[in-house]
């Protein structure tokens, strides 16, 4: 692959990410809250999470072994901060799920197919089409908005680590009914844990300064914005005044 064709490979992902976002206004993908029997065949969600996200751990680690690219940075620390959120994603957060929930084998596979694609993409925009402020080295740490990303990517990750813990221990062993998140960020919107995801990837995008990592970004947004607005509609009609004034997805904006 030449820079042409990765650049239409990143215009062909976005438009992809604008057709999702379109659909989902109309359909709610089936995991979660959201699972009916019409969405088909399912798997254990302990599982499905495994096999939906190492794949883009394996398919990273893989094209930076064979890109030599090694240690040099700033690739090398991008690299790194990627594979931290997909180590805690693929293999941590799948063993703290609790209860018996399942995941539609299709979402899975979409899933399976989008994180291979983004390994893809996100390999090439840090190892081998890199932004031309890499030849600095070093030196490219000295740049603010690197740090500001990076502590924007950090932040986000503690919120999200923190929301799912919030949503993990809303029921008892045994207990099936549904509750109102509270507390941390979801005391401003009701989709905390997606609001993290969005900061995190959004602040990786700004330190990194890659179209590909911005390109992640949309298509976060387009997955989670619509979902984060079904949810809310939902607790809102579960729940009513209770959600008081929290936002879906953007505190005190959306």
């Amino acid at each position: 692959m030449n820079v042409a064709d990765f650049q239409l490979f990143l215009w062909l992902m976005s438009a992809t990410a604008v057709g999702i976002f379109v659909a989902l206004q109309f359909v709610k993908a089936g995991y979660g809250i959201f699972r009916t029997p019409a969405w088909g065949w399912s798997i254990p969600n302990k599982v499905a999470w495994v096999v939906m996200e190492a794949p883009v751990f394996l398919v990273m680690f893989y094209l930076w072994s064979r890109s030599g690219c090694g240690f040099s940075l700033p690739a090398y620390l991008f690299f790194l901060l990627f594979q931290l959120h997909y180590v805690q994603r693929s293999f941590v957060f799948p063993l703290l799920l609790r209860g018996k929930s399942r995941m539609p084998l299709s979402i899975v596979g979409m899933g399976v197919l989008f994180n291979v694609l983004n390994g893809c993409m996100q390999a090439g925009g840090l190892f081998y089409f890199p932004p031309e402020a890499y030849a600095e080295g070093w030196s490219y740490l000295s740049h603010t908005w690197v740090w500001v990303g990076i502590a924007l990517f950090f932040t986000g990750m503690i919120i999200n680590l923190h929301s799912d813990h919030v949503i993990r221990h809303l029921r008892q062993p045994g207990d099936t009914a549904h509750y109102l998140p509270s507390g941390g960020m979801y005391r401003y919107v009701t989709s905390a844990n997606y609001f993290g995801e969005l900061l995190e990837w959004t602040g990786f995008a700004l330190a990194a300064q890659t179209a590909a990592a911005w390109v992640f970004v949309l298509w976060t947004a387009a997955n989670l914005v619509p979902r984060a607005a079904a949810i809310h509609r939902r607790y809102r009609e579960e729940f009513g005044e209770a959600v008081g004034k929290r936002k879906r997805i953007l505190p005190l904006i959306y």
